[in-house]
């Protein structure tokens, strides 16, 4: 990370706050809490998201989803609502000192931990919490769109979007007021004493254009997990991913966050320490599953209905508007958009009868692809590749493994080529613990696209020398089995995903442990067949040793081996 991102982490860190609300008469750290984005530090202008704000509107949560609900004034709360923002200074003190106004712990839950000695290089440092007032609540109204897109159909039922698991216990009332403020945010002044203004100095924070960023592309999400629970530890905390996926300013992350980091920053590293988005849910469930990604609303188009808004509120004075920061490229003209890495659009979907998957295009007419998404040979199958030149082509299924064989290999001839698909080199060599990529069409299908999703190769499975299994901790979800697993490094095919792991016990999916059929097991076969039209070597496949078969029952060699929980 540090080669990557360097100094610019830095800046990261001084554009991320934690906002806290609260009833009057009440501990300054109440129970609604999130993280926040500050635009400016003197002025205090500060954009969080939304949700915390929903117990405390005057007409109740249903206002957010009223017809036409694009902004509401900061007045549309409860004369009761006090906001405290607590953000980290922009010059740090001493290593391990305690900034003023700050002499032990930060709130009454970190002083009750009893945590051991402390690492003082570890020490968070920050200004004690600041009074703010609420100016407005705003929603993207293109956010919206696209949300009613990919999750208001029939399958809607399967998705939750909340704060806690789904067995956790939340009132039916509770969670309605998350869904409802899922895509608002909110913009507070932050009232700095004046000592405070002429200390608080800091970089602006630049703002990606919308589109601007591709898949694949890494990001830093800058967030407080749990909020306002114990900032001295969890203020500004880090984690890494890549855009996963794209629809309108509905972005994706796989970025792993947290309760609590709901409105943190989602930054690039090109431009440096640029943002992008905002966090709208960290943690997303399908079928009481969690899906492993972070929902995410752009930056760019949201800061847009922040002008609107305040034009239409304060149209006497443009002084807020002018703290807000501009985009990238704008008014200068600047080229930003990045092409992204080229594996990123090798993967096609494929369509037999009612199945769907993935699959990758090995020659400008043959694509490899899971036996259980094709299972049948002469089978018909549409294959679609990827936007911006999205097309569909016709082909047939020349051959698929056996179902007692343990490769689930699928090879489809096409009846055209498949055109400005690139066809990526076949990886030799195996590393673990090397930087890979998954790019299948998971979750979502044909609606945006294939979803990229990053990790590391966590183990490569040998049977006498020879590589035939492949383990990663890319979030691989139902639909992308029989799409590319890429180095993230050179771009080269390193195999063929096969599945994500089940828990045959509990009936749990956990994403981040999938298994890939090497590549090195299918090249020769696939070139051989390229050039001869010749299957003898693809049915060696169904040849495969019992040793192979053991491990892909993910069993261990024993005569009479328990069978696997997985």
């Amino acid at each position: 990370m540090g080669r990557q991102w360097g100094s610019t982490m830095r800046a990261i860190e001084q554009a991320g706050c934690v906002v806290s609300a609260s009833r009057a008469g009440q501990p300054e750290a109440g129970p609604w809490s999130c993280s926040g984005v500050i635009l400016s530090r003197s002025p205090g202008l500060v954009l969080c998201h939304g949700g915390i704000f929903a117990p405390f509107l005057r007409a109740g949560s249903e206002v957010l989803t009223a017809a036409g609900a694009v902004f509401l004034p900061g007045d549309s709360c409860s004369d009761d609502l006090r906001l405290h923002v607590q953000w980290a200074p922009t010059t740090a003190g001493p290593v391990g000192g305690v900034e003023r106004g700050s002499p032990g712990p930060c709130t009454s839950q970190c002083a009750g931990l009893e945590p051991g000695p402390p690492a003082s290089s570890r020490r968070r440092l920050q200004q004690p919490p600041l009074p703010a007032e609420l100016l407005l609540l705003l929603s993207c109204p293109a956010f919206w769109a696209h949300f009613a897109r990919l999750f208001g159909d029939e399958t809607a039922e399967q998705w939750r979007f909340a704060s806690v698991a789904p067995d956790d216990e939340v009132s039916e009332d509770e969670e309605e007021d998350q869904l409802r403020a899922l895509g608002w945010f909110a913009l507070l002044g932050v009232r700095l004493g004046q000592e405070e203004a002429e200390e608080e100095r800091g970089q602006a924070v630049a703002v990606a254009p919308l589109g601007a960023v591709p898949k694949g592309a890494p990001l830093l999400v800058c967030g407080c997990p749990f909020g306002a629970f114990c900032p001295d530890i969890f203020l500004n905390t880090l984690s890494r991913g890549v855009l996963s996926n794209v629809a309108g300013p509905l972005l994706l992350t796989d970025a792993r966050c947290l309760p609590g980091t709901e409105g943190g920053g989602v930054f690039t590293a090109r431009p440096a320490g640029t943002l992008v988005a905002l966090v709208a849910a960290p943690l997303c469930w399908k079928s009481r599953e969690w899906v492993g990604l972070t929902l995410l609303c752009a930056a760019a188009p949201l800061l847009r209905a922040v002008r609107a808004a305040l034009g239409r509120l304060f149209p006497s004075t443009a002084a807020l508007a002018a703290l807000l920061p501009p985009e990238v490229g704008v008014p200068w003209g600047l080229p930003l958009r990045d092409p992204g890495p080229p594996w990123a659009a090798a993967a096609v979907l494929v369509e037999c009868d009612t199945v769907w998957g993935s699959g990758v295009a090995v020659a400008p007419r043959l694509v490899v692809t899971c036996r259980h998404v094709s299972p049948r040979e002469a089978a018909r199958v549409l294959v679609r590749s990827t936007p911006p030149k999205s097309v569909a082509i016709w082909g047939h299924v020349v051959f698929a493994t056996q179902e007692t064989c343990p490769y689930d290999i699928a090879v489809v001839s096409l009846e055209e080529d498949l055109e400005d698909v690139p066809i990526p080199v076949p990886a030799e060599h195996f590393h673990e613990g090397e930087a890979v990529s998954v790019v299948g069409f998971g979750i979502f299908g044909q609606a945006c696209g294939p979803s990229v999703t990053s990790g590391i190769l966590s183990a490569v499975v040998q049977v006498d020398g020879t590589p035939v299994m492949l383990q990663t901790t890319c979030a691989v979800h139902g639909g992308s089995s029989g799409g590319p697993l890429f180095s993230s490094h050179s771009g080269n095919l390193l195999g063929i995903i096969a599945s994500n792991t089940r828990d045959n016990s509990t009936g749990a999916t956990y994403p981040h442990l999938n298994f890939s059929i090497p590549i090195t097991v299918l090249q020769p076969a696939l070139q051989h067949y390229s050039q001869t039209h010749d299957l003898g070597g693809l049915r060696e496949l169904d040849r495969a040793t019992e040793p192979v078969r053991v491990v892909w029952r993910l069993q261990r060699p024993l005569a009479q081996a328990p069978r696997s929980k997985l």
